[in-house]
Parts: C-alpha cells; sequence; structure tokens
C-alpha cells in the first residue's frame, strides 16, 4: 500500500513545488512507483513535468468536483527516459474548488475517498499542497500518512512553522488520527553564508520533529529544470541537486513509521 506523503508549508517560495518533483523523479529513479498530486492552483508541479497546464483535459479540479473518474484524471509516465512517475495535474480552475464545494457533505475527505481507489498502485503518493492552510491543504492532510515540510535556510524560517504543526495537530486529532510528521527538510541552503548555518541550527534547537540529514543546496541548475520541463535528475544528473534529492529520497524510503 502506497505510503502518502503531504509536502506542505503555508509560506511561498520554500521549495514545496521544486521538492515535489524531483523527490519523485528521485524515488522513481530508486524503481519505486510514485504518484505525485498536485494540488495548487498555480500549476507548478504540472509544468514542471513539462504538462501544458492550460490544455488539461481532466485534472484534479474535475475529479474534486466529480466530474471525471480518478483514472480518467491520472496522466502516466509523465517523464522522459523515467518510467514510474504519474500524475493528477492543476491548474488555475481549482481556485474555484472551495466555493463550488462550500455545501458538500464530507467535503475534506474528498480526494482520500478518490485516492483510496488506486492507492495499492503505488509505492509512493507525493501531494504538492498551496501555500495557504486552505480545505485543500486539509484533503491532503486527511489522505496522507505523514506532512514532510521544507524550510527555506532564510531569516524567518521558523516563522509560520509553529502555526503549521499545529494545523497537522488538529487533523490529527478530529479527522485523520494516522496522519503523523515526516519531518522538516532544508532548502535553498548556501554553504558560503553563515546564515544558512545559523538557521540551520536554529531550527534544530526549536522543534522535536524529525529533521532530514540531507540539506538540499541553493542550486542554479535545480532553478532552471522546472522551465525545461524535466527533474533535476533527467536534466542535470551529476548536479549537486540531483544527488542531494536522490540523499533525500533514500532517507525517505528508510523511515518507519508504525
Amino acid at each position: 500500500m502506497g505510503r502518502v506523503i503531504a509536502i506542505a508549508n503555508q509560506k511561498g517560495g520554500v521549495g514545496k513545488t521544486t521538492t515535489s518533483i524531483n523527490l519523485s523523479a528521485a524515488l522513481a529513479e530508486r524503481g519505486k512507483k510514485v504518484l505525485v498530486i498536485d494540488t495548487d492552483p498555480q500549476g507548478n508541479t504540472t509544468s514542471g513535468f513539462g504538462l501544458d497546464k492550460n490544455e488539461l483535459e481532466n485534472s484534479i479540479y474535475e475529479l474534486m468536483i466529480g466530474e471525471c473518474s480518478i483514472e480518467d484524471a491520472i496522466q502516466k509516465n509523465v517523464v522522459e527516459d523515467l518510467d514510474g512517475v504519474d500524475i493528477i495535474p492543476s491548474n488555475v480552475n481549482l481556485a474555484a474548488v472551495e466555493i463550488e464545494l462550500i455545501d458538500a457533505d464530507q467535503k475534506e475527505f474528498i480526494l482520500r475517498e478518490a485516492i483510496s481507489k488506486v492507492k495499492d498502485n503505488y509505492d509512493f503518493i507525493i501531494i504538492d499542497c498551496p501555500p495557504s492552510l486552505s480545505m485543500l491543504t486539509v484533503n491532503a492532510m486527511t489522505t496522507a500518512n505523514t506532512v514532510l515540510v521544507p524550510i527555506q535556510c532564510e531569516y524567518y524560517a521558523l516563522e509560520g512553522l509553529s502555526q503549521l504543526v499545529h494545523t497537522v495537530n488538529l487533523v490529527r486529532d478530529r479527522l485523520n488520527p494516522e496522519l503523523e510528521m515526516e519531518g522538516v527538510v532544508f532548502t535553498m541552503f548556501d554553504s558560503r553564508t553563515n546564515l544558512s548555518l545559523q538557521v540551520v541550527e536554529n531550527v534544530k534547537e526549536h522543534i522535536q520533529e524529525n529533521v532530514y540529514k540531507t540539506i538540499i543546496p541553493r542550486n542554479i541548475r535545480l532553478a532552471e529544470a522546472p522551465s525545461y520541463g524535466l527533474p533535476i535528475n533527467i536534466y542535470e544528473p551529476k548536479s549537486a541537486g540531483a544527488e542531494a534529492y536522490r540523499l533525500l529520497a533514500d532517507e525517505v524510503i528508510e523511515r518507519k513509521f508504525d
């Protein structure tokens, strides 16, 4: 049965989408079957895999409002030269879903219900959450086994983290008792600055959550890859960014949950 990981942080620009794309591709490179779910109306994970988000026949939006089946929403093997990555794409239409579902029963569980039909087909299901604690994020957390939090190595890194942990705890108490914190992964680390080192130490001191050993560097190739619609391990397989996401994938595979 697939392990479902929600990649969440209500701060934007911390590397959620970069991590969703490249962790998924690195897991596939390790022989895992992965489903990526883009729940962000910006659709950056969708375009980061080379799909035209404006030309989608079916997306997460149609799935959530009941206009298509999950089988119709999944696009298979979306990475050239790499088997094993399927995606449920997203686009700007998803911005309307909260209004559309305002009166829906059990609206916090729509995604979980849909995913239950295909969960056994995958080793990992990676959900890229929007940069807000919205109904879409709650849907991701009711579906997930764990929440992985990317944190940018910058001055305000801890800001908002306690709010996110509080949300995870609320969802666990009220909607999904199985939910756990997968842990924290540091992104955009610049070894040339003292600030990056200080942020890592500061966060480690202040949180009780698991912190992944792998730290994702600030890397030009990593920033370029989405514009080519490719994950870093295909775009520039020998880059520092590709190596970092392979190490993170190994750590994720090795982590055991009850």
